[in-house]
């Protein structure tokens, strides 16, 4: 590849010396760790309050949400902890289980969000609501069975093709979670927009599903564009410890960022079920 001469290549030559010192490594990949592990104790955190406010309900779609969102920030902050070994696994294919696996959560977690209001909307239009979690359990088991395979092929064969076909089928996954996102959240988006003008609750759920299908639709948008754009060029590869700067902008766009900002928008907790064996006095 032609060298870009010394004095038109400053951003180039700071870049690259980023990249390749060690301190820089370092400094980068335990912020990541630090913001990712922050995220997932705010998830818990939630996921306590919520446990504690109706603990009779089980596990609702609330809280799997909040557990989910805890598990893989937890994870992304383990592996970005302890990312001079993990970049450095032996085969590969260990390194991209521990980067890719969170990636596969992140998206069930997610798209725990589109089933919710797909049940929502269906119910509001009379429509059937019984396939719905069917459809979603077998498309996260296929996603998860395809990607298995992937990952045994590369353990048993450590194929470059195989490996481009892996980050083009995370690309594809992520573009499918970008369109439900849109499908759903845009669908209940306009539904709420019909309800009376004067409603409150219609003003907070119509801001809370905007806000959040926006949010989820970019994130998942921006990972299948990067993923698809470093199975073409090495230089954008996300699975090697020289290229921090691109994991720091990559995982605060895609995961950090929107978890965080779609925890705050969903802050509200459930309201306080009333004892049956309370009776007012009259």
């Amino acid at each position: 590849m032609t060298r870009i001469p010394v004095e038109l290549g400053l951003p180039s030559k700071w870049w690259d010396e980023i990249n390749e010192s060690v301190q820089w490594q370092d400094g980068i990949f335990y912020s990541l760790s630090a913001a990712f592990a922050l995220v997932s104790t705010v998830a818990l955190i939630q996921l306590i309050r919520i446990q504690l406010r109706v603990p009779e309900y089980g596990w609702t779609t609330q809280k799997v949400f909040h557990l989910m969102n805890f598990v893989v920030n937890g994870v992304r902050a383990i592996v970005f902890g302890f990312h001079k070994e993990v970049f450095l696994f032996h085969p590969k294919v260990l390194t991209l289980i521990l980067l890719d696996l969170p990636g596969l959560l992140f998206f069930s977690a997610y798209t725990l969000l589109v089933l919710f209001w797909a049940e929502i909307y269906h119910q509001a239009r009379s429509l059937p609501t019984d396939k719905l979690r069917t459809s979603y359990i077998s498309v996260n088991g296929a996603i998860y069975f395809i990607q298995a395979c992937i990952w045994v092929y590369l353990w048993m064969n450590n194929n470059s093709t195989v490996e481009f076909i892996g980050k083009i089928f995370i690309a594809v996954v992520s573009f499918l979670a970008a369109l439900g996102f849109l499908l759903y959240g845009g669908r209940l988006f306009s539904m709420l927009r019909r309800f009376p003008i004067e409603s409150k609750g219609r003003r907070k759920k119509l801001h809370e599903v905007g806000s959040v299908t926006a949010i989820c639709f970019t994130c998942f948008l921006i990972r299948c564009f990067v993923v698809v754009l470093s199975a073409f060029d090495a230089d954008a590869s996300l699975d090697v410890l020289d290229h921090p700067v691109l994991n720091l902008i990559y995982y605060m766009l895609v995961e950090i960022l929107p978890s965080a900002l779609v925890l705050y928008i969903l802050r509200k907790l459930p309201p306080k079920r009333v004892s049956a064996q309370y009776h007012p006095i009259h």
